[in-house]
């Protein structure tokens, strides 16, 4: 099947960078003109306004999200024979660095409303060698922390954010994504609400002996230059990246606010579709990373062909849950394991979604979808 290049695009990076191209390039030839590439003003800087506009005592930048959370897990006290309860329907990442840990992934089901962690599925996988939770506020939207919070203070058991897409979303006590747990990882990857032009990440904790341990892992190990304390990373964030994230932080209440809005209006426009549209929390705040609807009774693949043929382009997140995926096989997980997160990879399709889509481009997408299933 020829498709069309999609002229709404799933996201759009250079309808972004068009509004802040001048502060951009600006601050690019500040980095350049200084020459101070690695652990410099900006990646210090950054680091000091992300703490802040995140509400935690410190932040640690470093080279991407997979970067983040596997040091913070490492800083943690994760190692072999511990186990580290998470969840399948999620980007591989946040497996990928439980198993760098040499941890045992345990994956559990998720809500179907929430379509996140489910907190009585997590109670019910934990055991003696239980030594961590990673929750994933997935698609900007926040997992409930009130439940896992006591679950994980009853047993002594550390809590680690993924927030690797929830940059300024809120958690039910109106504090922000990040701050309900010991440490947790943000992406900046470049489609992220607050994305790098690559790669970057951050790690945020109030932890301050923790947050010391992260910055010498970050940078080999080193307590000063040329002394290694403990075996490191190579994991810094560059200040090329950090002083880009730095003229975009000042944008990411705007642009989450117009996601707010876009999201509002997907919802009234594809109500009585017969797609499923994101629940709209009533505590917290979601900041729509992606518009992920659900498209029931196994037409999720012929939508997606269908907006593809009208310029339109989508994103299936996650096609192939993790606890089926031929690289982890070892964990020993079977079809039927997560009943909820296997029809969620059956259904789960995301519509565009970027601060600059304008009102006409959501009419003509809901237009697509509503003609579609209605035929």
């Amino acid at each position: 099947m020829t498709t069309k290049l999609a002229d709404i695009p799933l996201v759009d990076l250079r309808a972004q960078y068009a509004t802040i191209r001048d502060d951009v390039r600006a601050a690019i030839d500040g980095v350049l003109e200084s020459m101070e590439l690695t652990i410099g003003p900006n990646v210090r800087a950054f680091d000091d306004e992300w703490a802040a506009y995140v509400g935690t005592a410190y932040a640690i930048g470093v080279g991407s999200g997979t970067d983040a959370l596997q040091l913070a897990i490492r800083a943690c006290g994760v190692s072999s024979g511990d186990e580290v309860i998470t969840v399948s329907h999620t980007f591989f990442a946040t497996v990928e660095a439980i198993v760098y840990a040499n941890a045992r992934p345990i994956l559990v089901d998720v809500d179907e409303r929430t379509m996140l962690m489910d907190p009585a599925a997590v109670a019910a996988a934990i055991t003696p060698r239980t030594k961590a939770i990673v929750p994933v506020h997935l698609y900007g939207r926040t997992v409930d922390m009130r439940p896992l919070r006591q679950i994980a203070q009853d047993r002594q058991i550390t809590i680690i954010e993924d927030a690797a897409q929830a940059h300024g979303a809120l958690l039910e006590d109106g504090k922000k994504a990040g701050t309900a747990g010991r440490v947790a990882a943000y992406s900046f990857y470049c489609s992220k609400n607050l994305g790098a032009y690559g790669e970057a990440g951050s790690i945020v904790t109030s932890d301050e002996r923790l947050a010391d341990d992260l910055r010498a892992l970050r940078e080999h190990g080193q307590s000063t230059r040329y002394y290694h304390p403990v075996v490191g990373y190579n994991a810094r964030l560059d200040e090329i990246q950090a002083a880009i994230l730095r003229v975009k932080l000042r944008h990411l209440d705007e642009w989450n606010a117009r996601r707010r809005a876009i999201a509002a209006r997907y919802a009234e426009l594809l109500a009585d579709t017969g797609v499923i549209t994101p629940e709209m929390p009533a505590a917290g705040r979601h900041v729509y990373y992606a518009y992920a609807i659900r498209v029931p009774n196994g037409r999720r693949d012929a939508l997606r062909a269908h907006l593809a043929r009208r310029g339109i382009g989508t994103q299936i997140h996650y096609p192939v849950p993790i606890h089926l995926q031929e690289a982890a096989t070892f964990l020993g997980y079977r079809k039927g394991d997560l009943p909820v997160t296997e029809r969620l990879s059956d259904e789960v399709l995301s519509m565009p979604m970027y601060a600059e889509l304008a009102d006409e481009q959501i009419e003509r997408v809901t237009t697509a979808v509503r003609e579609f299933m209605r035929g």
